[in-house]
This record gives structure tokens, sequence and C-alpha cells, in this order.
């Protein structure tokens, strides 16, 4: 199983296969706070969803550039059970040839 942690995804072909993959692997997926900073340029969405019946939390971290495009996009999860099967998941389910 690859390994996800820390791994960075540049263009947009790649982060878009990346999410798609996350959506599909939750069910109940809900965010449930927002924070942003005055200018909107930073933004923090906590999230619960549920992964083979594991309940987990996470947060989406999000920064804009100054066109308002996406410049870095960076997720946590807890706890480590729901975690680790995220992973699974995702290393089952990313297709490798998009990430060439």
């Amino acid at each position: 199983m690859p390994s996800h942690h820390g791994a960075s995804y540049p263009g947009s072909a790649r982060v878009a296969h990346v999410l798609q993959t996350a959506v599909s692997i939750f069910t109940d997926f809900r965010y449930e706070w927002e924070f942003a900073t005055e200018d909107g340029l930073h933004v923090v969405l906590e999230f619960a969803a549920k992964i083979g019946g594991l309940d987990l939390k996470g947060i989406d971290m999000i920064a804009f550039d100054a066109d308002g495009m996406i410049a870095h996009f960076e997720v946590m999860i807890r706890p480590m059970k729901p975690l680790a099967a995220v992973a699974e998941r995702m290393g089952a389910s990313i297709d490798p040839a998009i990430m060439r």
C-alpha cells in the first residue's frame, strides 16, 4: 500500500483526482465549521465523516493566491484507526497513471 502521508500532488488534474477519490471513500461527509482570515486567502474547514463504519474528524486547510486560485490544500484526519482506513483505501484507489 503506498503511503500518502506528506504527499504532494501538483497540477489541477492530480488534485482533482485525489479529491474525487477521497470523496468516494467517505460516507456521511459534512462540513461543520468554517474559519477564514479577513482577506479570505486562508480558510480552515472542519469536517466529519465515516469510513467503513468508523467516525472521523478532519480539517481542510486551504490557502488561495492573489488570483483566487488554490495555492495550498492540506488535510488532517483523526483518530488513528479511521486515518489508517483512509490511507489504505486511498492507496488502493489512486490511479497510478494520473499521478505520473
